[in-house]
């Protein structure tokens, strides 16, 4: 082995590491660092995006755990961000500083309510080449959450979220709403009841008010969009994600007749798919 050869070896275990180590830094849900395999030196010296999922309301990250394997499977970092789920005036800031922590290039991907997250948290980032929708809201400026979910009919997940009063920082009342232990018919029908009862036991409520904040930014203007359609959505209208990412001008909308709104959980191969489909094009 020449020395100009192990130099470059020495060089690139180091990058890796280095990398590997502001991920964990980053300290947002899921990081592990992906090796590339041996190819010609073009395939060497192209770099992977970091991919970055954010989970919606009634979830935490650990529900994009079997497409996070899917990806790793692929060689893609990931980074499952903690969606606070407080409504935008937190919950962009706190995914746009993880965005900030990443060198590289980045797949912003979102579920459900995290899609308005990343429509706000991506404005500006010049890291994110790709933002893509999973069954997710895709607000334009002034839009709310509450505005969009009650466009086309089809919700069912009112009755079955329950409101838990809180006290916030300031001392007044928040309302938190959880999804109920009968609410698996609304959100999760596709996937087992023993796996619904972790879902349920292990969500994160959000606060009742993000229905109420009006989208500031929408980041989908300037960074191209990938959209998934839950052929059975029962949480947001299959009708509306379809016009939300026809108005993004998505590039590829994927839909899966059978599925739920947690396609990630009970479709994770055809969500790691799409995904891939945006990191290939953008890179």
């Amino acid at each position: 082995m020449s020395t100009e050869v192990s130099r470059r070896q020495v060089l690139a275990a180091g990058a890796a590491v280095a990398g590997s180590a502001a991920l964990v830094a980053g300290g947002a849900g899921t990081a592990a660092a992906a090796t590339a395999p041996a190819g010609t030196s073009k395939e060497r010296s192209e770099v992977k995006p970091t991919i970055v999922l954010v989970h919606g309301g009634y979830a935490d990250s650990s529900c994009w755990n079997a497409t996070i394997k899917e990806l790793q499977h692929k060689g893609y970092t990931t980074v499952s961000g903690s969606n606070p789920l407080r409504g935008i005036p937190t919950d962009a800031p706190y995914i746009a500083s993880l965005l900030d922590s990443i060198s590289g290039p980045v797949v912003l991907v979102a579920h459900s309510m995290g899609g308005t997250v990343i429509t706000n948290a991506a404005a500006g980032k010049s890291n994110v080449r790709a933002l893509v929708y999973v069954a997710a809201f895709v607000p334009e400026v002034g839009e709310t959450q509450g505005e969009l979910i009650t466009k086309f009919p089809g919700s069912e997940v009112e009755p079955v979220s329950v409101p838990v009063p809180y006290t916030k920082a300031d001392g007044t009342t928040g309302i938190d709403l959880y999804l109920s232990k009968d609410g698996q018919a609304a959100f999760a029908a596709d996937i087992s009841t023993a796996d619904f009862k972790v879902l349920q036991a292990t969500q994160r409520p959000f606060d009742a008010d993000s229905f109420t904040f009006p989208t500031t930014a929408a980041a989908w203007k300037t960074i191209p969009v990938w959209g998934l359609v839950a052929g059975r959505d029962k949480a947001i209208p299959p009708a509306c994600e379809r016009w939300m990412y026809s108005r993004a001008n998505a590039r590829k909308v994927v839909e899966v007749p059978s599925s739920s709104h947690v396609v990630m959980l009970s479709h994770p191969k055809i969500v790691a798919g799409l995904i891939e489909d945006a990191a290939k094009a953008t890179s």
